[in-house]
This record gives structure tokens, sequence and C-alpha cells, in this order.
């Protein structure tokens, strides 16, 4: 994976960047320390329009139904925060509550894709478990897919595109680790201990505020 702030090549199970330094309680400083509470379809930007979030929530379950095990959550926002997309990207799935999965698909589970309508900008980060079968080239693969359509304005289909484009990429990264679990695993940086069934919770306990990231928080206290 790459550190989120520089960018460079580092292990997965790194606690911090050996280049910068880098830690979750940085982004902590930049965005807060208590969780947040979130739907798997959150537009803070307020683009969607009404008929077209259900056909948004559609395609979130249609993923679930493909892979249980793991869910796909979406944030779209145009705060002046969202400029680093990865930074983020990765605090907000350590922190997001999400309300609506079920507590036996934790947050390393989740994929969570961070939409920036200012910037039309669009970026994914993904939990422990999935390192298996994602990672920088193919995530960029899907981000690509959708990009075209995000430039135009067309967010239900750009969201659409890109999850599409996981679930086939999941898939064929699937059947990559079931002929060769081991050279998948190592191929990747990723240590047998985080195997699917000693998975654990990146968020724990409910210190629960509300579904807005710090930024919004202070630009709704001033309106």
């Amino acid at each position: 994976m790459k550190c989120p702030r520089c960018v460079q090549l580092i292990h997965r199970e790194a606690s911090s960047c050996p280049h910068c330094g880098f830690t979750i309680e940085h982004a902590d400083e930049l965005f807060g320390e208590d969780d947040v509470v979130l739907q798997k379809l959150t537009d803070a930007a307020g683009v969607l329009r009404m008929r077209e979030r259900e056909p948004a929530k559609k395609i979130l379950e249609r993923f679930e139904k493909r892979f249980p095990q793991f869910f796909t959550a979406v944030y779209i926002g145009a705060s002046d925060e969202l400029q680093n997309l990865r930074q983020f990207g990765l605090w907000l799935l350590n922190r997001a509550a999400f309300q609506d999965v079920e507590l036996d698909r934790p947050n390393e589970n989740g994929i969570l894709i961070v939409l920036d309508v200012k910037a039309k900008n669009v970026a994914i980060s993904y939990g422990y478990s999935l390192a298996p079968y994602l990672n920088e080239e193919n995530t960029f693969d899907a981000l690509s897919a959708g990009h075209p359509s995000l430039l135009q304005g067309d967010y239900l289909e750009a969201l659409g595109l890109i999850i599409k484009r996981l679930e086939r990429l999941l898939i064929k990264a699937w059947r990559r680790v079931e002929r060769d679990p081991e050279a998948a695993l190592a191929q990747e940086g990723v240590a047998p201990k985080f195997r699917t069934r000693s998975l654990r919770r990146i968020r724990e306990g409910n210190r629960l505020t509300n579904g807005f990231s710090r930024a919004e928080q202070r630009k709704g206290a001033s309106q």
C-alpha cells in the first residue's frame, strides 16, 4: 500500500510510515478524534437527486449480495478537507460508525468510496481484510471506470461503474487467492493473521457524534 500523506510504498502492517512518520493520529489532528455516524450512502454535498438515491442504495445492496462478508460505502462531500482524499478516506473508514451495516461486518471489511464534487475527484479506501484482493493498481482501474461520468456530474453512473468494476476485480482476485493463498498473501504483503476468521474491528466503542466531519460542522455553525 501507499502512505496517504507522502504516497510512498509501505508495508500493510506498518503502524507508521517509515518515510514521513504518518499515523492515524495525524489524520485525527486534521479531522477529529470522535467516531462519526454515517449511512452507507452519505451525500453530505447534497448532489444526488431524490430519484437517484434509491438506485444508488440498490447498487450498494447488489454488491453485498455478491460479497456477503464485505460492504461498500460512499461519502460525497465538497468541503476543503477533501483536498487530500487519501488521508480523509483512511480517517473516515477508521472513524465511521455505519448505522446500516450489520455488526458482523466490521469496518475492516469495508470499501469506502469518497467523492469530491468540487474537484471532481474520487478515491477508494479499504479495510485490512480486503488487502489480499485489492491494491493500488486495481483500485485505480476501478476509479478510472467511473471518472468520465464524475467529470460530467453524473454521480450515480460514476458510482455504478466503479462498484461494478470492483466486483469484477474481487472475483478475479478471489480466484487467484483460492488457487494459492499463501503466495497471494505474501505478494500483497499481508500476514496470515489477517485471514477472514481472525478479523478485528477498526472502530471500537460507541463514542458517536453525527454524520458530518469536523470541517463541515464548523461550516454549518458559521451559517
